[in-house]
């Protein structure tokens, strides 16, 4: 990855809908190029997809929460792929620290959440679950 592919990723990452030649004209590439670039960067993994961003009051309703997970031993790619495979999971981090992984969850309802939390705490190598309810996001 160059510094074009890195501008070409800012440009998308503030708005993916933004015309390749508006994105080739930030860039100093041609139209083409940039097409190429960007697939290149989807078959690659570095682009994985694109989204819509709904308003709060136009998203849809539900419970948000973060899962702080302390495993048994670390590394455990498999409870990893079994946690990010889960619907509801949003997003999974590794950090450092006495916590291993936080999980971004995204679901339906407080008994949902539940069942979620529950499922992970079954998974092998899970050591302890502590969960925390979004009260209001601040900022995204």
């Amino acid at each position: 990855m160059d510094d074009k592919d890195r501008q070409l990723l800012n440009l998308l990452t503030r708005d993916a809908r933004l015309p390749l030649k508006t994105i080739a004209a930030e860039v100093g590439l041609a139209r083409s190029s940039v097409r190429e670039r960007i697939a290149k960067l989807e078959a690659a993994g570095v682009i994985r997809g694109y989204r819509a961003e709904l308003a709060d009051d136009l998203a849809p309703a539900g419970v948000r929460a973060f899962l702080l997970l302390r495993l048994l031993r670390t590394p455990l790619p498999d409870t990893i792929r079994r946690i990010n495979a889960m619907t509801g999971t949003r997003r999974c981090y590794s950090v450092s620290g006495e916590i291993d992984l936080v999980v971004e969850l995204a679901v339906a309802s407080m008994s949902e959440l539940n069942a979620h939390r529950d499922a992970v705490a079954r998974l092998d190598g899970v050591a302890d679950v502590t969960t925390m309810p979004v009260l209001r996001v601040e900022r995204e």
